[in-house]
């Protein structure tokens, strides 16, 4: 079984650190590497087997999957922001490899369409099939470079001290376009009326969890365009992601321990001081410490009930909600990937094109049928694939499901859920088998061995709430909670990742900056300063290219 980082023993631990972070997920791996870099001695405590959260890979029966990383947009630019944080944490030893042209198939119903790399081949691709919108196509693509433009301006306040950061995220509404404050689908409906087009421009609604009528543009618009120029896979597997970074921190001294989940953030005199461990009571102490458990996760089971009371951390929580849980099905198949026919695109598999509606029937009736189903090769995305696990071949299946169809089993412990347990789990796994030899039929007879992980067991395993993946829902309510900040009340006390920036590795990561940067004070401006002196790799670095359009 592969794993990363190093399993917690007490005679490891050090008497002192400069701060300690609490989950290895890629917000807290990026800020724990940061303040290494500036040579601060971090300690990263995972309640897992292995370090990564959503960016590790786990092995099975001869076969390795991903959990969380099937493709990651911009790195094939070295100049992106992106690449240059992942060189800077990683010392440029993390590749990446590009997916094909056609990134994404999306399935709308019976019709299929494709998103093609580059802005205008995109453009081109989607006129194709819908000539007369050429210039709501044209005004869509337009406006995902304004967003991403004008991203930094909108996420700022995170480096700000926080009283002043509250201030910015109230008056930003004053210096940034409306569209930053509506639903995807009011947004897109200013430009077109076909719902069709909507429904296709919108379907990588996936990777951060709600619908275009729920969804904030905002967040729609930063995943449309981090992909829109292709997609790409880390060479070697999503595990090389926290194996090029742990040594960063090593080197500076920091450790960064498995098996070590937190009990509690220690508080004294007002201030976050340390932390008690689940085993055996250990503590360890540092002048400051970073949750990257969650908002949600952070203030009801990590801060003490009476400190968060103290500091009226827990009445705001009822602002936000978790965001969506999945169904996640790891299936290894006989031959190689070349020799199976397998694609480095993605498939987007849906009922039909209105996904409010889909999700909707969902909701309402267990007959109704799943309103999303992703399908991901990541054998065919690794060059490395094939020296590592000759004559094998993976596929990773995502679809959504609601946590309340699992409520019956709430709180039994994973591999021992009983009878009834895994029959749902043997029902969902032949319905989700049977999509994938729908759109790859060359794989049926072919499998030889699957295992399906419910919200339950995302939930043992990721320590979250409700089995969510990307953890507070990105609703235009989510973005005006202005509390939110990654210095919370409680003096020493930081978050990263996802719920302080946005879902998926790229927003997480930006989390990881903006925290680190905060954490500096005033020498906040070391953390830029790293990132603009990183000299760029040669574009070799990553295997083939992509256009950049």
């Amino acid at each position: 079984m592969k794993r990363t980082g190093t399993r917690f023993r007490p005679r490891l631990a050090q008497d002192h650190y400069d701060a300690i972070v609490i989950g290895s997920g890629i917000g807290g791996l990026t800020t724990a590497a940061l303040l290494a870099k500036l040579g601060k001695r971090v300690c990263v405590l995972e309640q897992h087997y292995t370090a990564g959260g959503y960016t590790h890979s786990y092995e099975r029966e001869g076969y390795e999957w991903d959990v969380g990383v099937h493709y990651i947009g911009e790195v094939h630019k070295p100049w992106s922001m992106i690449r240059r944080v992942f060189d800077v944490i990683s010392d440029g030893d993390l590749d990446w490899a590009p997916m094909d042209a056609h990134y994404d198939r999306i399935i709308l119903g019976d019709k299929t369409y494709d998103y093609v790399a580059g802005r205008e081949a995109f453009k081109a691709e989607i006129k194709r099939h819908f000539p007369e919108e050429a210039a709501a196509i044209d005004r869509y693509v337009d406006l995902l470079s304004e967003v991403s433009a004008k991203v930094p301006r909108f996420f700022a306040g995170q480096a700000l001290p926080r009283s002043l950061g509250v201030l910015y995220s109230k008056l930003r509404r004053y210096w940034l376009p409306d569209y930053f404050f509506k639903p995807t689908l009011e947004v897109l409906e200013g430009l077109t009326q076909n719902r069709e087009l909507i429904g296709l421009l919108t379907a990588q609604w996936g990777d951060y969890g709600l619908p275009p009528a729920q969804a904030a543009f905002v967040m729609h618009a930063m995943v449309a365009k981090h992909y829109i120029t292709g997609g790409n896979y880390p060479v070697g597997g999503a595990i090389r992601i926290a194996e090029t970074i742990i040594p960063v921190i090593e080197a500076a001294g920091g450790q960064v321990f498995t098996y070590a989940g937190v009990d509690k953030i220690i508080v004294e005199n007002g201030r976050a001081v340390g932390v008690r461990l689940q085993k055996d009571g250990v503590e360890l102490r540092a002048p400051q410490i970073v949750s990257c458990a969650g908002l949600i996760p952070t203030y009801t089971r990590l801060i003490p009930t009476d400190v968060a009371a103290q500091h009226n951390l827990l009445a705001p929580l009822q602002q936000v909600e978790p965001s969506a849980a999945t169904l996640c099905l790891y299936a290894g198949f006989k031959g190689s990937a070349a020799e199976l026919g397998l694609p480095k695109t993605n498939y987007w598999v849906y009922p039909s094109f209105d996904h409010d509606a889909n999700i909707s029937a969902f909701k309402n009736s267990a007959d109704a049928p799943m309103p999303l189903i992703y399908m991901s090769f990541p054998s065919a995305k690794d060059p490395s694939w094939d020296a590592r696990y000759p004559n094998k071949a993976t596929v990773e299946i995502v679809a959504a499901t609601l946590p309340a169809r699992f409520a019956q089993w709430q709180g039994s412990t994973w591999g021992k859920r009983g009878a009834d347990y895994e029959a749902l789990k043997a029902e969902l796994t032949e319905h989700l088998l049977e999509t994938l030899y729908q759109h790859q039929p060359q794989l049926r007879g072919q499998l030889d061995f699957c295992e399906l992980a419910t919200p339950l067991s995302t939930e043992w395993f990721q320590w979250n709430v409700q089995g969510e993946i990307y953890g507070i829902d990105h609703t235009v309510k989510r973005f005006d909670q202005h509390w939110i900040h990654s210095q919370t009340p409680i003096k020493g006390l930081y978050l990263t990742g996802a719920d302080t920036v946005t879902a998926g590795v790229g927003g997480a990561l930006m989390a990881g900056v903006l925290t680190a940067s905060r954490m500096l004070g005033w020498r906040g401006y070391r953390v830029g300063r790293l990132l603009k002196n990183w000299s760029a790799p040669s574009v070799q670095n990553a295997p083939g290219t992509l256009t950049s359009d």
